[in-house]
């Protein structure tokens, strides 16, 4: 039997790359945790109907973390002062290997796992550790938040420390398979994703191996592309025959083109790599924040929403120091301008309904139908009460979400729905 359900607020959300639509008091009607309509006044056949009212609080789409690191969650706000290279071998490293301790694992997990169900965040995409049980436990928890994410089980097996290694290729790919065997259809908001760390931390058999994997199972890829100098030069060190470091992966077999891929970052593409991404339906998950905090750059983001790629916003915990999606909207922005100002006046700095349409609809796109308040998207939404940021003016709807963005923290957040059940 068909279940529906009536929600009524303020409603904010992408209704395009550069629009946003607000409705006053508006309703929206949920069948099955599918939106069927978004009304200004109620249809009659509709009325009776359970109907949750969040009076003048806004209404909006929850966000999509498109790249988040959980086990570096306890970490964040260290050593922002470092590149990345310099910051992995030192906090990322070290922390990640605690991990083979389950206890050390339940402990850091359940306090990620608190904070993004308290965020705006509805949907993420997880990197985890090389370790199985503690990747099946972080898998578990989110599933029983009722949070909808891709997790992936990290592999590496070359440049990287010894205590955080995989003993072999053969054992890295039997590991990831057998995780994927039990995790592939055990949870019912949680899915597998295959992860290798990036090309510098795997070999080409591990990379080929995963490739094969990826496609026996049906599964989607992420990982990072040409976040900084030293990492793309790395690149041409190790794959001296590919054309560009997105060519590298696609020579492996793990860069898209009829499959989902996610790759963080993209702060250098260039022309060429910039086309293989589009041409191959890559999702790039720009993560502003982190991209300062270890001096990678900016990414050209309104080039590439301009060109056509499929951009959403990222967190990137903890090279970013922050959960908060509302807090990497303001990163976004804040991070175009500088870009503009000071390096390429070519690329214009992201619109506030550029940015916010990359925490929404652009990174919801991943998980399909995702994002927005339109007829047949699924309903994830987040509930700001934002009656605590006090202002003497009379400001629109759209004028309350921008600064709800700025200043809006998870304490504003009062309610949030995935796929139609309210897990706040």
């Amino acid at each position: 039997m068909k279940h529906m359900q009536l929600i009524r607020g303020n409603l904010c959300w992408s209704s395009g790359m550069d629009t946003i639509a607000c409705m006053e008091r508006g309703w929206l009607a949920v069948e099955d945790g599918v939106i069927e309509g978004v009304y200004r006044t109620l249809p009659e056949r509709l009325a009776g109907c359970p109907t949750q009212d969040f009076g003048d609080a806004l209404v909006l789409p929850g966000m999509t973390d498109l790249h988040v690191h959980a086990p570096q969650f306890a970490f964040r706000g260290l050593g922002m002062d470092m590149e990345l290279l310099e910051w992995l071998n030192t906090y990322t490293f070290p922390e990640e290997a605690k991990y083979r301790d389950l206890a050390y694992a339940e402990r850091a997990y359940s306090s990620f796992v608190t904070h993004l169900l308290h965020s705006t965040t509805t949907r993420a995409v997880v990197f985890a550790t090389i370790h199985l049980p503690a990747t099946e436990l972080l898998m578990r928890k989110l599933d029983d938040a009722g949070l909808a994410a891709y997790v992936g089980k990290v592999n590496m097996n070359r440049s990287s420390p010894d205590y955080l290694r995989e003993l072999s290729t053969n054992h890295a790919l039997r590991d990831t398979e057998r995780w994927i065997l039990e995790t592939k259809d055990a949870f019912r908001t949680v899915r597998p994703i295959i992860t290798p760390r990036f090309i510098p931390s795997c070999t080409d058999d591990l990379m080929f191996g995963l490739a094969r994997l990826r496609e026996k199972y049906g599964l989607p890829v992420q990982s990072h592309l040409s976040e900084n100098y030293s990492e793309i030069a790395w690149i041409r060190e190790l794959c001296p025959k590919s054309k560009n470091y997105g060519d590298a992966y696609d020579q492996f077999g793990m860069f898209g083109g009829g499959y989902p891929c996610i790759m963080a970052h993209c702060v250098h593409s260039d022309e060429r790599e910039q086309e293989l991404i589009a041409r191959n339906g890559v999702f790039v998950a720009h993560a502003p924040e982190s991209n300062i905090n270890l001096a990678s750059g900016v990414a050209p983001v309104s080039r590439f929403l301009d060109n056509g790629l499929h951009v959403g916003l990222s967190t990137d915990v903890a090279g970013g120091s922050h959960e908060s999606m509302l807090r990497a909207v303001m990163h976004a922005i804040q991070a175009s301008k500088l870009r503009w100002r000071l390096y390429d006046q070519t690329v214009k700095p992201l619109s506030f309904e550029r940015a916010f349409y990359l925490a929404t609809m652009g990174g919801g796109a991943f998980f399909g139908q995702v994002g927005t308040f339109r007829p047949g998207y699924a309903f994830d939404a987040a509930v700001l009460d934002d009656s605590s940021l006090d202002h003497p003016q009379e400001l629109s709807l759209r004028d309350r979400l921008e600064r709800a963005v700025y200043l809006a923290d998870d304490r504003n957040v009062t309610a949030k729905y995935v796929a139609g059940r309210r897990v706040l």
